[in-house]
């Protein structure tokens, strides 16, 4: 095997002889070991993703990974959460942590982690088969950035298929890996699309063996998605992240299952961030826990534009031609505390963002307008949650957003978080809301299957995702919500033509 082709299968996972990786340990090479990562497509412009590493593998599991202990106060005892939760109830206790290390360990040589190496990364892009490249300038990654950088792509061609080349530099040697997307179609114009929503990777709950990850990233690509929306909770920092070199480290194990590598390199995702993302459970910009040790919840935000490809807002909207537009929220840095009283002031998506969205969803020229949430904004949700749109203590801005789009047959709410699938139809507005589901059957739960509310028209306590696809009859444009199990069954799909729906299939 040449030396490039083998560096680049090595950095997508495929574990090389020891003999081998000696070899190249000795040429200091740089590697992609977490991937890219292509986003933000628009009709004319993407954003690209990349991290050089130090090593063409990740970390293997070996049983290395911190440990935590919390201070009792009432005693001056240290004890893990077990004890508090059996004798405080306390599944995220607020005091002060300690970190224990394996012995001999530091953060570089956990399981699953990849660190990274300073270099430069440039891009070469083309339309698919075209003779032509051309070229970024070299940006140089070190230790600030986590050894990222992102490249915004522009000029491009709508509706065209890209090809690019990812080259990582240090001194005179080199790598590369490749990728591809397609951009969206100009408003104008009316094609097919067909893209995938999904939510809550929570690590410890992976369905497939060892470093390969997810079944759903298997089964989403065998549908040959245009991009797919990953709706927040891409990682869990509650337990692990307790400093910034843990959460970075948090990422690195993510960012590394081969099923997600393979994934992102050809197809583009738009990346939300919810509370997990962030910080902790239920999260805020004034949130304040000595549970996370010294990890704050503004360094989670950075973090999380650091190693996602990111626009300038954390909300934003995109058409993909004549017939679809979607819209993206964020549901985090810009709401009040959950116990604030709730009334006009009280909001989670702040007056910026509630502004842009009424501009642009009244602008929209789009058949079909499909306003995605990282939390649910009808629901139903369960009684004792406080922490979205569809729970009574922020009922004033939920309703606010409902009654603005009610009477618009042509809109729809999609959203994530929820730790189940359901499809909802609201008593009021007459408005649907479809929530995808987590990644993995090992993560689905907080809702009794029996538990059927009178706007439910599909409920299910399994993992999967969602699949939306947009295309047109000889006369009419119809939009497809069909949601899937990990294995690539359709559970349920609810098909609607404009201003109008057409059947459910169980």
């Amino acid at each position: 095997m040449k030396r490039r082709k083998f560096i680049v299968n090595s950095s997508l996972g495929i574990m090389a002889t020891l003999p081998a990786l000696d070899q190249l340990a000795a040429l200091d090479l740089p590697y992609f070991t977490t991937g890219i990562k292509i986003g933000e497509v628009g009709s004319t412009s993407a954003v690209v993703w990349a991290r050089l590493t130090k090593e063409p593998i990740r970390v293997p599991d070996r049983g290395k990974l911190p440990k935590f202990l919390y201070l009792d106060e009432a005693n001056n005892e240290w004890h893990d959460i077990p004890y508090f939760k059996s004798k405080y109830k306390e599944d995220r206790p607020d005091r002060k942590v300690k970190i224990i290390m394996p012995e001999g360990s530091m953060v570089d040589n956990l399981d699953g982690a990849v660190p990274g190496k300073r270099g430069s990364i440039h891009i070469q892009y083309r339309i698919k088969d075209s003779s032509t490249w051309q070229k970024t300038k070299a940006i140089e990654v070190d230790e600030s950035t986590d050894f990222t950088c992102q490249f915004l792509l522009e000029n491009l061609s709508p509706n065209t298929p890209y090809e690019i080349n990812i080259i990582g530099k240090k001194n005179q040697a080199s790598q590369e890996i490749s990728g591809s997307f397609k951009t969206a179609a100009h408003i104008e114009d009316a094609i097919p699309v067909n893209f995938m929503v999904t939510t809550c990777h929570e690590y410890n709950d992976r369905d497939l063996p060892g470093d390969a990850g997810f079944k759903i990233f298997q089964e989403m690509e065998k549908l040959k998605p245009d991009f797919l929306v990953h709706t927040g909770d891409v990682l869990y920092h509650d337990h692990y992240a307790k400093n910034l070199a843990l959460a970075r480290w948090n990422w690195q194990r993510m960012n590394s299952l081969r099923g997600n590598i393979g994934f992102y390199r050809n197809t583009p995702c738009y990346f939300m961030k919810d509370d997990h993302d962030c910080w902790m459970n239920d999260c805020h910009p004034a949130s304040n826990n000595k549970f996370m040790g010294e990890f704050t919840f503004q360094q989670g935000v950075e973090l999380f534009r650091q190693q996602v490809p990111s626009s300038e807002k954390p909300y934003r909207t995109f058409q993909w031609g004549k017939d679809v537009q979607i819209w993206m929220f964020d549901v985090r840095e810009f709401r009040k505390p959950n116990e604030m009283p709730d009334g006009p002031d009280k909001t989670i998506w702040g007056a910026e963002q509630i502004n842009w969205f009424k501009c642009t969803y009244k602008d929209s020229t789009a058949t079909f307008k499909v306003l995605i949430s990282p939390t649910p904004i009808l629901g139903p949700d369960r009684p004792q949650k406080k922490d979205n749109h569809s729970n009574s203590n922020f009922s004033f801005e939920g309703d606010m957003i409902r009654n603005f789009i009610a009477g618009h047959p042509n809109t729809f709410f999609v959203c994530g978080d929820r730790h189940w699938q359901y499809v909802s139809k609201h008593a009021k507005t007459g408005s649907y809301e479809f929530a995808c589901g987590p990644a993995s059957n090992e993560h689905a739960g907080g809702w009794k299957k029996e538990d059927i509310y009178p706007e439910h028209e599909y409920l299910n306590i399994v993992g999967g995702f969602l699949r939306i696809e947009v295309g047109r009859t000889e006369t009419n444009p119809i939009i497809t919500f069909s949601h899937y199990s990990v294995d690539g069954k359709i559970l349920f799909q609810k098909k609607f033509i404009a201003n109008g729906y057409l059947n459910s299939l169980p």
